[in-house]
């Protein structure tokens, strides 16, 4: 069966940036399993497993602009550290929910002085072009279940059992979002 949308994908990916560096893998780990068609993955991704099958292997070359997207300078800022008084860890590398003018988003501590906290908005892989090692491992048609909720189910479990979402909400981004956000 190949690859279509609404397409339940099971596989394994590794994603290297340009040099050749191994960002994350899922080899050592459980495989990724999706719906195709659902946004889930990055543009670049999701276009590339289009018409494969199960078994197949490939590599995929992601452009920046078909992954996360280039990096925009103004979504560095610097702001007064006591406007995030309660907070109870500003050390880099610490992620935190702001509000902006396009609603809730999060930013990463890179910066942080007596007196100034710098946040950054990008997403830690824009402006990256990337690259897929990608093993197919199954693909079957996601059932009605599967697409009213958004996301996988294990064989034979129903929402009834194993995991704890509410209906009607969009749980699916939260509930499939183990993976370093989209891969």
């Amino acid at each position: 069966m190949k690859i279509t949308k609404n397409s339940v994908v099971v596989m394994h990916y590794a994603v290297s940036d340009s040099e050749g560096t191994l960002i994350d893998s899922s080899y050592d780990h459980k495989p990724m399993a999706i719906i195709q068609g659902t946004g889930y993955l990055i543009p670049g991704l999701e276009e590339a497993l289009i018409d494969h099958q199960e078994g197949d292997k490939f590599e995929v070359a992601v452009s920046c602009e078909q992954a996360y997207g280039e990096r925009h300078d103004e979504y560095v800022q610097t702001v007064p550290k006591e406007l995030l008084q309660g907070v109870e860890e500003l050390a880099v590398g610490t992620q935190l929910r702001a509000s902006t003018d396009d609603g809730e988003q999060t930013v990463i501590v890179i910066d942080v002085t007596d007196d100034e906290v710098t946040v950054d908005g990008n997403h830690p892989l824009s402006g990256l072009d990337l690259s897929f090692d990608v093993e197919i491992l199954e693909v079957r048609d996601a059932t009605a279940e599967e697409l009213a909720h958004g996301h996988i189910h294990s064989e034979g479990e129903s929402c009834g059992g194993g995991h704890n979402h509410a209906h009607g909400e969009d749980d699916s981004e939260d509930a499939n979002k183990s993976n370093d956000e989209k891969k």
